[in-house]
């Protein structure tokens, strides 16, 4: 009845040669990681992408802003490795020493020694000859436009996503002068959908910061003791007194009751308006994958603890493994 030239069967229903047919598999949806702000806690973001890298889950394109451009750019420029060990080597000593205290000038600190060691590692690599689609997010001071950083000098672009003012001076690139990216995008899921991710993973380092934001309609006092003023004046001694005294005042003394630094007033002040910006960014522009390493113990200064955060991004990443092994095969 059959033409075994047309229609090769043999009389058996699972003989049929079907599989000679040629089988059209579904390509795998560009991905995009986009890594949000968040000062020290942003080593989670190397924990993060180790651990994504591992199972498979490479991005193709990525966007980061502040402390997230840096991880991201030393990503796709292939020294993450080399960021991490500098990352994990970081004691408190040597990160008071990365301050170049610059009190005449338009931020406390220049800059000039990080951005030193970033030019070490990275050279003077182009944005656009990275291996993977890399875009940095800042913000031009004066125009408050959000700036997309997509070509030109890696580590300069990388400079301007992580200028928090007041904090860092700010940086001229391509004739404009940039800040902290953080101001108006902390977790830029907008640049990675623009720039053709289909799947886009996002990794916000505030989720866990619980009841901030929220309102104290009435406020009653408690009554305390009067704690006097720490008085440094005879108990430290040249030059490492001078650098402790300057130390204390940045960034506050270990006593809780004592008042803040400045520089801890100005980096929780800015934490406070990112986490409200991230909040409202991410409902109208919401991530396929939302990835939240809990690293609110973690200070915004603490750069010594990378071990921790690094572990802490790891085990993040690996709880939501299967929920993007998921999105892929949906959107393949």
């Amino acid at each position: 009845m059959f033409d075994s030239g047309i229609f090769p069967w043999n009389g058996r229903q699972d003989d049929l040669h079907l599989h000679e047919r040629p089988v059209q598999k579904r390509a795998r949806p560009t991905i995009g990681l986009a890594l949000g702000g968040g000062a020290a806690r942003g080593w989670a973001h190397i924990g993060v992408i180790k651990k994504l890298v591992e199972a498979g889950i490479v991005p193709d394109i990525i966007a980061g802003t502040s402390i997230g451009a840096v991880v991201g750019g030393c990503y796709a420029a292939g020294g993450i490795t080399e960021l991490e060990q500098f990352a994990r080597d970081l004691s408190k000593r040597r990160v008071f020493g990365l301050m170049d205290f610059n009190f005449a000038g338009s931020g406390l600190i220049t800059g000039n020694r990080l951005a030193t060691i970033l030019k070490k590692g990275l050279g003077d690599i182009q944005i656009e000859d990275l291996q993977h689609k890399f875009v940095c997010i800042a913000t031009e001071l004066g125009t408050g436009h959000e700036i997309w950083l997509s070509k030109g000098h890696l580590v300069q672009s990388m400079r301007g996503s992580y200028a928090m003012p007041g904090l860092f001076k700010p940086v001229k690139v391509h004739d404009r002068w940039l800040i902290d990216g953080a101001l108006v995008n902390p977790v830029p899921v907008s640049a990675c959908r623009a720039f053709g991710a289909r799947l886009v993973i996002a990794v916000n380092l505030s989720t866990d910061i619980y009841g901030k934001g929220t309102v104290v309609r009435s406020h009653d006092p408690v009554a305390r003791s009067p704690r006097p003023e720490p008085d440094y004046s005879e108990s430290e001694s040249a030059p490492d007194g001078a650098r402790t005294l300057l130390r204390r005042q940045l960034v506050g003394d270990s006593d809780p009751g004592s008042p803040p630094g400045i520089s801890a007033v100005m980096v929780d002040a800015f934490n406070i308006v990112q986490d409200r910006i991230a909040r409202s960014r991410l409902a109208g522009d919401p991530p396929d994958i939302t990835i939240s390493p809990q690293v609110g113990q973690i200070g915004l200064f603490e750069f010594h603890r990378a071990a921790e955060a690094i572990e802490i991004g790891a085990r993040a990443s690996e709880r939501v493994l299967a929920n993007i092994d998921d999105a892929v095969v949906a959107l393949s």
